[in-house]
């Protein structure tokens, strides 16, 4: 399985469950839309009062888990950051490329952006037997 395989099953998905902790150390999961980059990284939008902005305002550390037709799934660990100027730009558009309907939300006085870059990937695939898993580690700051 290569990075393009992996890139190939997580475009198709549009909904994730992000994982992250409160400044507390609480677990706390929320149901986001989300895009790809061939560079595995995730966006989603979000405003600023919610509870995943604050979380990851106070610890960039985030988990999701996509894919949930049938047995395949990706386990994802990674470093969330909020892209600024014309990285921002380039973000949006991956992002409203899945999500047209999200342009809308760039009047939201409150609206932000995060990119999650992957630290670790798990991809199991339980709908073979015997089952397919493999894992993914990466660099940290590419």
């Amino acid at each position: 399985m290569t990075k393009a395989d992996i890139y190939q099953f997580m475009s198709k998905q549009k909904l994730g469950v992000l994982g992250t902790l409160s400044s507390g150390g609480s677990p706390q999961s929320a149901l986001v839309g989300i895009a790809v980059t061939p560079e595995l990284e995730f966006i989603f939008d979000t405003v600023k009062s919610s509870r995943k902005f604050q979380n990851l305002m106070s610890n960039s550390s985030g988990s999701f888990v996509v894919g949930w037709t049938g047995e395949i799934t990706v386990q994802y660990e990674g470093e969330a950051h909020q892209p600024e100027g014309a990285v921002l730009k380039h973000y949006q558009e991956v992002y409203f490329a899945q999500w047209p309907e999200c342009r809308s939300h760039l009047s939201w006085p409150s609206i932000t952006y995060f990119v999650v870059r992957p630290r670790w990937i798990r991809y199991s695939d339980f709908d073979q037997n015997p089952p397919f898993i493999e894992e993914f580690t990466f660099e940290r700051n590419r």
